[in-house]
C-alpha cells in the first residue's frame, strides 16, 4: 500500500485530495495497448494512495462492465476525429481543454503527439509528467506528415514537458542525444499470474507464440514467413491485429487457413487466457524492434516464458541473458525457435531465467510507485 499523501493549497483547489489527470490513452479500463496497461494498473494505486484520479478517454473505448474497474477512477470522454493519423491530435485537444477548465493539481501525458498542447499547460500553470513512448517517427506504419507530426511533438515535449519518463535507458539516452532533455527512468510492469491450464488443442511446451499489434517494426511479416516452417512439425499460435483489417491480417488469415498447425487468434483482451499461452508456450518470439519497455514482453518473463527475441537494444536491455536471440531474417527467425522447441531443458532455463529478471527489475508495484513519486513531487505534496 503506498504511503498518503495531502496537498498543500495549490491552483485555487480546495479540499485535501490531491487530483491528477491522465491523458493520452483510450480510456480506463481499456485493453488497446501498452499505456492502457499501464492505467489499468496506475489508477486504482494513485486511488489507494490519496488521489483524486480522472482518466481521459474516448466513446466506446472502455470496458464499463469489466469487473476489474475500480469506481473511485472518474473516466472523462471528449470528442476526437477517428482517423489513424488525427485521433491522438484530436483527443489529447479535447481531453486538455476540459483539464484547462477542471485545473487539476497535475497531468500525467502519455505520448508526445500530445506535446502540441503542452504550453497550454504550461500558461495555465499546471505541471505535467511525460510519458514519451518510443520513437514513433521511426516507426514504418507512419507516413512522411505522421512522423513529422510526431518529431515536432517531440521537440515541443522537451520544451515545455514538466518532467519526462522514459521506460528504458536506450530511450533516455536517446532523447538525451537528440533533444538535450533528461528525464526519470520509469519502464512498465508485470505481476505474478496464477497457473492456468494449456490452451485446448495445444500442448506445454509444444508450440510457438507470438504476441504483437500487427506493424512491420514488429516482425510480424518476417515470422509470418518462420512460421510456415515452423508450423511443418509445430503449433504455431499468433495473437494480435493491426486494429483494422490492413495487409498484414490478411497475410496472417491467409497463413491460418492453408498451414492446419496454425492458429490465429486475434486481439485477446482475457489476461487469463494470455497468461495461460505464455506460461505453457515451447517458444514465445518477440519482434519489437522500436520502442522501449515493451509491457507483453515484461509479462511474459513474469509468466516465465521461453524467449526468442529479435537482436534490439532494447530486447538485450530488458531480457538481459535471459533469451535467445536472432536477426530478422525467416529462416534464423525458424531454426531459433526450432531449436528451443525441441529442447525443454533450454526451455526451463530460459523461463526461470526471465521470471528472476522480471521480479527483480520490472513489478507493477514499484512501476506504480515511482510515478506516484513523480507525480506528487510535481504537484508539491507532502506525505503523512
Amino acid at each position: 500500500m503506498p504511503s498518503r499523501l495531502f496537498r498543500a493549497p495549490a491552483n485555487g483547489q480546495t479540499g485535501t485530495r490531491p487530483t491528477v489527470s491522465i491523458i493520452g490513452t483510450r480510456g480506463y479500463p481499456s485493453y488497446y495497448g501498452g499505456f492502457e496497461t499501464a492505467v489499468r494498473k496506475l489508477a486504482p494505486f494513485l486511488a489507494d494512495a490519496g488521489w483524486d484520479v480522472t482518466v481521459y478517454g474516448r466513446d466506446g473505448a472502455s470496458k464499463v462492465d469489466d469487473p476489474t474497474r475500480d469506481p473511485r477512477v472518474r473516466v472523462r470522454v471528449t470528442r476526437g476525429l477517428e482517423t489513424k493519423s488525427l485521433s491522438t491530435l484530436t483527443y489529447g485537444l479535447s481531453a486538455v481543454i476540459d483539464a484547462l477548465v477542471r485545473r487539476p493539481d497535475v497531468v500525467l501525458i502519455m505520448n508526445v503527439a500530445n506535446g502540441f498542447w503542452l504550453p497550454l499547460l504550461r500558461l495555465r500553470g499546471i505541471p505535467t509528467l511525460v510519458n514519451v513512448d518510443g520513437i514513433e517517427w521511426e516507426r514504418a506504419k507512419w507516413g512522411r506528415l505522421a512522423k513529422t507530426v510526431f518529431k515536432t511533438g517531440a521537440k515541443l515535449t522537451a520544451r515545455f514537458g514538466t518532467r519526462l519518463v522514459f521506460d528504458a535507458h536506450e530511450i533516455g539516452r536517446y532523447w538525451s542525444n537528440t533533444f538535450r532533455k533528461g528525464g526519470v527512468f520509469i519502464p512498465y510492469g508485470g505481476e505474478d499470474a496464477p497457473l492456468e491450464p494449456v490452451e485446448p488443442g495445444l500442448s506445454r511446451g509444444g508450440y510457438a507464440l507470438v504476441v504483437a499489434r500487427f506493424v512491420p517494426e514488429n516482425t510480424i511479416p518476417e515470422f509470418v514467413d518462420a512460421a510456415r516452417i515452423i508450423a511443418r512439425r509445430h503449433d504455431v499460435v499468433i495473437v494480435g491485429s493491426s486494429g483494422y483489417e490492413g495487409p498484414l491480417d490478411q497475410a496472417v488469415r491467409r497463413l491460418a487457413e492453408s498451414e492446419p498447425n496454425v492458429t490465429w487468434l486475434g486481439h485477446v483482451s482475457d489476461d487469463r487466457r494470455l497468461y495461460s499461452l505464455w506460461q505453457n508456450a515451447g517458444a514465445y518470439f518477440h519482434g519489437h524492434s522500436v520502442g522501449g519497455t515493451n509491457p507483453a514482453l515484461v509479462q511474459a518473463m513474469w509468466c516465465s516464458a521461453p524467449i526468442v527475441a529479435r537482436d534490439t537494444a532494447y530486447s538485450r536491455e530488458v531480457l538481459a541473458d535471459a533469451a535467445a536471440f536472432v536477426e530478422p531474417e525467416p529462416q534464423l527467425i525458424a531454426s531459433a525457435v526450432e531449436r528451443l522447441l525441441g529442447d525443454r531443458a533450454e526451455q526451463e532455463r530460459l523461463g526461470r531465467a526471465a521470471r528472476a529478471r522480471a521480479e527483480s527489475d520490472y513489478s507493477w508495484a514499484s512501476v506504480c510507485s515511482s510515478y506516484e513519486r513523480e507525480l506528487a513531487n510535481l504537484a508539491g505534496l507532502v506525505r503523512d
